[in-house]
């Protein structure tokens, strides 16, 4: 496949029949001969009337055979993302036939992600489980099944592979725990959509002490498929799918592309299957740094975190709208200085929203409890994570200068992720 090609095919069809691309690349010379011809998307410009898809003007036809799903948020404030049928098979497709190289015939997996309200993520791995090249069966219990139902069924039906959000694991890890029981059969955990860190995977693997431990594959529902994972992939790492998107590594400061190995930057994709909501050079808001020199096929790349000015936040289950608790903030305290600190202490994911009051807050202490108060409305399974004690939120007043700034910029950074990314490499099974 010559990717310039099928980048300009892209590139001359968005122009003519979306409002933005149209708008967004006008000022590009075709035929390119390289990404870097065209100018990243801006997702706060690019998301803008989503929840409308009849006038989103990023949209290159009507709204009439597609999968709409919601990238965050509740339903009503969540914005959408679409994927004409045909392209959601191609994802589904490519997805699955990688998924293979995790999977061994016979194996029973058990699809622990999330569905109904517009989520993608067990629809998801539904249809990809169709497109495995080996043989495997399905139980498809979601992530509401509960832990004392799911732990019967396991041994009842043999399952050895569990494939799930990390927070949905724990939660069950944590229940056996106290049941005092462990799960020798379960041979495999595939985990999705966050990353998994060094204390929570102590905590599965007293549970499940034969589990290989991988990631199920790096997929968002606003970008689509990002990274596969294969057998020598340590946790976090993945490899890029270059038929179907294409990454790049970015500078946060400078802009530029790096192309050199283990210098983290931005992560960018151009997803080259997706035509009725374009992705071009789109920021997916994830830290990257790439393990394997240029021109390596499927290049294997590692997730180092959430960058600075990234506008979806995931922790645990949650998907925070950066633009969302900025109108928080600004609505509540009166304040433009703000940033979110994630953190973790053992399996806990330690939440940290840091704001600025300024001479007209009266009352800072009643502020940072109405803003606590807000952000649980706004995102209603904080309240849950905590019971389940996966997330602890705190909402701290404090100076201009004990918010954290780039260190080679000096700019604030809206969000400061100090999770450790670095994990050891798993055994191969």
């Amino acid at each position: 496949m010559n990717t310039i090609v099928e980048l300009n095919n892209l590139l001359g069809y968005t122009r003519q029949h979306s409002a933005y691309c149209r708008e967004h690349f006008k000022d590009v010379a075709a035929p390119i001969s390289a990404l870097t011809e065209l100018p990243l998307i801006d997702p706060e410009q690019y998301w803008r009337d989503s929840q409308h898809p009849h006038q989103w003007p990023v949209l290159s036809g009507p709204l009439e055979d597609a999968m709409v799903f919601k990238t965050g948020g509740t339903t009503g404030s969540g914005k959408l993302s679409l994927f004409a049928r045909a392209e959601w098979q191609t994802l589904v497709r490519d997805f699955g036939s990688q998924l293979t190289a995790q999977l061994n015939p016979g194996d029973r997996v058990a699809n622990l992600f999330f569905v109904g309200d517009l989520y993608a993520s067990f629809i998801f791995l539904h249809d990809a489980l169709a497109h495995v090249k080996t043989p495997v069966s399905e139980f498809p219990f979601t992530g509401a099944v509960d832990s004392a139902v799911l732990a019967e069924s396991i041994v009842a039906y043999r399952i050895n592979v569990l494939a799930g959000l990390p927070a949905q694991m724990l939660k069950f890890a944590a229940w056996l725990e106290r049941q005092s029981r462990i799960l020798e059969g379960v041979e495999t955990l595939l985990y999705g959509g966050e990353s998994l860190f060094a204390a929570q995977l102590q905590t599965l693997q007293r549970v499940f002490p034969n589990a290989r431990i991988a990631s199920i594959g790096y997929a968002s529902v606003d970008a689509g498929l990002i990274g596969v994972s294969t057998r020598d992939c340590a946790l976090g790492e993945h490899r890029m799918l270059e038929r179907h998107s294409v990454l790049e590594i970015i500078d946060e400061v400078s802009g530029a592309v790096i192309e050199e190995c283990n210098r983290n930057g931005r992560l960018v994709l151009t997803n080259l299957t997706r035509r009725l909501m374009p992705v071009i050079r789109y920021p997916v808001g994830d830290l990257a740094c790439w393990r394997e020199p240029a021109g390596t096929p499927m290049r294997k790349f590692a997730l180092m975190g959430r960058s600075m000015n990234s506008q979806r936040v995931r922790v645990s289950v949650l998907s925070l709208d950066t633009g969302d608790i900025g109108e928080l903030v600004r609505k509540i305290a009166a304040s433009d200085g703000w940033q979110l600190l994630i953190e973790q202490r053992a399996s806990k994911d330690l939440l940290s929203l840091k704001w600025v009051p300024c001479t007209r807050t009266a009352d800072i202490s009643q502020a940072s409890s109405t803003l606590r108060r807000a952000l649980i409305n706004q995102y209603p399974l904080i309240e849950k994570l905590q019971s389940d004690q996966l997330l602890e939120l705190n909402v701290i007043a404090c100076a201009n200068d004990e918010l954290t700034c780039h260190p080679r910029s000096g700019k604030h950074q809206r969000v400061v992720d100090r999770r450790l990314y670095d994990h050891p490499q798993q055994g191969q099974a």
